[in-house]
């Protein structure tokens, strides 16, 4: 018989983008581990994207509760001049046009300092009296928080309270330490619930998990306990048996979302030099970006001069962009130039691995992601402030490209499979229950 595990996500397809794959792929395998995923998640949230292919993935038979939510993307769509119809970025920092910056900047400001630990707040309570009321009838041996959004572990705290049921928090990004976080421009009241409430996940979950060294080297400077670390990865049912033809040109792609802070201005520099100094390298050049991008990226490139370069993509579906990947002669990774660049750990950069494509991943310092490239050979290194490292970089690259020899030879992969991450969280939630004896109301 297996053990019960309920999962707290707002993201849960059809739902696209990053914040859906990490529990999609634990829910795929974790019966082969001796657990059965049930899920809760909104009846109505705001989705970045939509994505039905990852419909195709759940598992038969899954039981999936659901209760609606208010949100209020409907005002900030008002206030900043949305349509109704536009889906709001998750973060909330990408402006794609120069217009209605002012009231942006506002609405960001009254999202930090009233929508506390983000906009889904007011789903907390009515989710903590109906799990609760629902877990009464209903026997679970753990209950597993996905955030962000922070809301859910907010749910997750209140749902242990009032049944005693052990708890997993699972962080898939940092909370006070996020890369934005100094943009919500927060009054001190307002920072200050920001961090009681993030000690009070960290105080009282059973097992908090996150996705880097870094990450857990970050929480421990706010709680000493213990922390496990459990990264994203690749999932090799999406990658085997696709067998496309890699591009003609001299394509460098970039997966997902590019808002101002990741912007790599020295990168168009390092391009634009190139495409000076180097024969063909303009007729070549292929600049792919797969997402939303904010207008100073494309203002960037513009005055660059690399805009004929440049092959906008809207979002696709995930078995799409898994093509598109193994289709690029480059892999793009971007990590913000931020203090806390060394825990930033984007999960694409597992499918890039994966892809069998060289990576060119511009960083400030040696943080996770370089770690990961180097221990997998799976691409370069460059530095973010440094310009001629690019460009040497950038030639070696375009090099393999010329003699066709770009294919990355990569090694050490096999423990970011989905699967065996899997089997890692399903001995977690062993341990969880060992170490808990959840009341059980039937």
């Amino acid at each position: 018989m297996l053990n019960k595990v309920l999962i707290i996500t707002y993201y849960w397809p059809p739902s696209g983008g990053a914040g859906v794959q990490r529990w999609l792929k634990f829910v795929k395998y974790l019966r082969k581990y001796g657990w059965e995923p049930i899920i809760y998640t909104p009846l109505n949230p705001e989705f970045p994207a939509i994505d039905e292919s990852l419909l195709n993935e759940l598992p038969d038979n899954l039981q999936v509760l659901k209760t609606p939510i208010w949100e209020p993307y409907q005002l900030y769509k008002r206030l900043t001049g949305t349509s109704p119809d536009k889906k709001v970025n998750a973060s909330g920092f990408i402006s794609e046009n120069n217009k209605g910056g002012h009231l942006q900047k506002i609405s960001l400001w009254f999202r930090g300092n009233f929508f506390i630990p983000d906009a889904r707040k007011f789903w907390i309570k009515p989710s903590i009296k109906f799990l609760t009321e629902w877990l009464s009838h209903n026997q679970i041996d753990v209950i597993v928080s996905s955030g962000p959004p922070h809301s859910m572990h907010m749910i997750g705290a209140g749902v242990k309270k009032n049944t005693g049921i052990p708890w997993l928090a699972d962080f898939r990004d940092p909370w006070t330490n996020i890369d934005f976080y100094q943009e919500l421009n927060l009054m001190g009241w307002a920072d200050k619930i920001h961090h009681n409430q993030e000690m009070k996940v960290l105080e009282e979950a059973d097992e908090v998990v996150v996705i880097s060294k870094s990450m857990k080297s970050d929480f421990l400077k706010i709680r000493q306990r213990k922390f496990s670390v459990i990264t994203n990865g690749f999932d090799s049912s999406d990658i085997d048996g696709i067998s496309v033809l890699p591009d003609e040109k001299f394509t460098i792609s970039h997966i997902g979302s590019m808002p101002k802070s990741r912007n790599p201005i020295n990168l168009w520099k390092a391009l634009s030099m190139l495409k000076e100094s180097t024969p063909d390298f303009n007729d070549n050049l292929i600049i792919k970006l797969a997402g939303t991008i904010d207008h100073e990226v494309i203002d960037s490139i513009t005055r660059n001069g690399l805009l004929n370069n440049l092959e906008r993509i809207e979002y696709k579906p995930h078995d799409q962009i898994i093509e598109l990947q193994k289709q690029s002669r480059v892999l793009l990774l971007i990590i913000n130039d931020t203090p806390n660049a060394k825990v930033i750990l984007p999960g694409k950069l597992f499918e890039y691995i994966a892809s069998g494509r060289p990576i060119l991943c511009i960083s400030p310092n040696d943080g996770d992601a370089t770690e990961i490239i180097r221990d997998t050979s799976s691409g370069y290194v460059a530095d973010t402030n440094n310009i001629e490292d690019m460009v040497d970089k950038l030639k070696l690259l375009y090099s393999a490209y010329i003699n066709n020899t770009d294919q990355s030879e990569t090694e050490n992969i096999a423990k970011y499979s989905r699967e065996h991450l899997t089997s890692l969280m399903a001995k977690l939630l062993d341990e969880v229950k060992a170490d808990n004896k959840p009341l059980h109301n039937n």
